[in-house]
């Protein structure tokens, strides 16, 4: 009945409470109850995806830009699996993504008894990607529930959550909860380590003479005391997660260089007499499967007890939030911590070192870092896909001064970076956002150039051609001899898909003309398609590890 106050325009009402602004996804028939509250309201921006995959990304992307609740919206049974990748890529960056689905009437669910959408155990499904998932099982708790996982959803270590909400719960009529008026989410308050634990880290500390940190995404908020502690004598490395910081051109940081396949990094880890890891998940992927050799006296600092020892073995360990376990530290050190005062120049001039080695093993693509930068504004976002280009300087050398510029694929999954980059324009407020993918990626979630395209972003998509899966190669380089099967891709013309996007199109066919033809695309507000054509720029050199093998 018209004027009735339903479950759906609860979710909708929700969500402007708690301050949600954007949300991404695809109506369908287990969802248009709830879609249609937003609409009404007309108080949330909805990006239509064209799939959920794309939209799953979005909503990531959003989060880490806005440093926020990503939302996303999906359909029942194969609509919600299609989120799967994308809910699976947000767990492994901790990013906060509510994800709302349908599900089929409450009578028929779990019974297969093949309904539309239909899906076996589809809230285990969701469950085994996400940090938790909920069905809403009764009308009155829907609050309860939506509350329950936004806040799980925001509390560290985040992660996505999903909500299944029945069709015909979606339509029942309620009384409107008067909770919503001033509603505020029950958030636990940052973990404070015990007194005794920060006497114990200060008095280990103190003896450090050549210190070094290395910070992770759970640091994202500890800027501040870890500048605090540079300017005490420390110096240090982020994951690639932890990017930002602390600006990557202060030359008491390594940035991304923390010496996986780099000799110079870590030797100098043998003489570093204290680790300080905050935040950090000191993952495989970043240290060649842990065979990265890491100082013997490692101190974790991190508010999940989980990553006590989870990967590198420690000889202490605080759990709390990294900002006030750092300021708790700080306070401490006062007149007793004195650092060797030749560790930092030692530090600068191997960083310089190894950075120069690391580009010159690049080849003709050794200057595009420096390129870009010059014509990239500082506070650009910059999203990424996986591609050699971005395993090696992207990650690795090519500044980036703050957290929410810096988005990837955590899990390193291919074909992600374009919706990624979707979603952090539409949370840019201003910012530029390029992103840069490979030919292979880009193909992979084509139809997403459309979300842009009718959501007028301003978004520079960079299409690094190499007309295969280049990662790939070198892959069956080093374990299969080379055989490079099932690896060449024919695609379409870039310059011809432009057209058809009614976008401008730039190509770069000389190294020296990247940074350049880059400035020219960002001339241009709205989306533009650069393509780089690495057939004629030069082959992509073996790097680590790659670069390691011997005839």
């Amino acid at each position: 009945m018209a004027g009735e106050y339903t479950v759906g325009d609860l979710v909708a009402e929700f969500l402007g409470a708690i301050g949600v602004t954007t949300a991404f996804g695809i109506a369908s028939v287990h969802n248009i109850p709830m879609l249609d509250a937003i609409g009404r309201r007309n108080a949330i921006r909805f990006v239509m995806a064209r799939g959920e995959l794309g939209g799953a990304h979005m909503a990531d992307g959003y989060a880490r830009a806005a440093g926020g609740l990503g939302v996303i919206f999906s359909s029942t049974g194969p609509g919600a699996a299609n989120a799967v990748g994308g809910l699976i890529e947000a767990r492994f960056a901790s990013s906060p993504v509510l994800h709302l689905t349908g599900q089929t009437a409450t009578k028929f669910a779990d019974r297969a008894l093949g309904t539309v959408h239909d899906a076996y155990d589809q809230l285990g499904m969701m469950a085994s990607v996400s940090k938790a998932a909920y069905r809403i099982r009764s009308a009155s708790q829907a609050l309860g529930v939506l509350t329950r996982a936004v806040t799980e959803a925001l509390t560290p270590p985040m992660g996505p959550v999903s909500v299944e909400v029945p069709i015909d719960l979606q339509r029942v009529a309620i009384p409107r909860p008067a909770m919503l008026d001033g509603f505020t989410l029950p958030l636990p308050a940052p973990h404070a380590p015990a007194a005794a634990e920060l006497d114990e880290l200060a008095v280990r500390v103190a003896q450090a003479r050549r210190p070094m940190l290395w910070v992770g995404a759970g640091a994202r908020g500890a800027g501040a005391p870890v500048r605090k502690l540079l300017d005490r004598g420390f110096v240090m490395a982020n994951s690639l997660q932890g990017r930002g910081i602390v600006p990557e051109d202060d030359p008491r940081s390594l940035g991304g260089l923390h010496g996986n396949g780099m000799p110079d990094v870590a030797e100098f880890y043998r003489g570093v007499d204290l680790l300080l890891v905050v935040g950090a998940r000191l993952r495989g992927h970043e240290t060649g499967d842990f065979a990265l050799k890491l100082p013997e006296n490692l101190i974790q600092i991190d508010a999940d007890p989980l990553a006590n020892g989870r990967t590198y073995p420690n000889r202490y360990f605080v759990c709390g939030d990294a900002a006030l376990a750092l300021e708790g530290l700080l306070a401490r050190l006062d007149g007793r911590f004195r650092p060797d005062p030749a560790f930092q120049p030692e530090f600068a001039a191997i960083k310089a070192r190894a950075r120069a080695a690391f580009l010159d093993s690049l080849g003709a693509y050794g200057g595009f870092a420096d390129q870009l930068a010059k014509v990239l504004p500082k506070d650009a976002i910059f999203a990424r896909d996986v591609t050699q280009n971005n395993t090696t300087w992207g990650n690795r050398v090519f500044p980036l001064h703050d957290p929410r510029q810096n988005v990837y694929p955590v899990g390193a999954g291919i074909g992600q970076g374009l919706s990624l980059g979707i979603g952090a324009a539409v949370a840019a407020g201003g910012r530029r956002t390029v992103v840069m993918t490979g030919d292979g990626g880009f193909f992979l979630n084509l139809g997403e150039l459309w979300t842009a395209v009718q959501e007028k972003l301003d978004l520079a998509v960079v299409v690094m051609n190499d007309r295969g899966y280049g990662v790939i190669k070198r892959i069956q380089d080093a374990t299969a001899q080379g055989r490079r099967f099932f690896a060449d891709l024919q695609g379409p013309d870039l310059a011809g898909l432009a057209a058809l996007a009614g976008m401008p199109f730039f190509k770069v066919t000389q190294a020296d003309a990247f940074g350049p033809t880059i400035a020219r695309a960002l001339e241009h507000r709205g989306p533009s398609l650069t393509e780089v054509d690495m057939t004629a720029v030069g082959e992509f050199p073996a790097y680590y590890p790659f670069n390691q093998l011997r005839g």
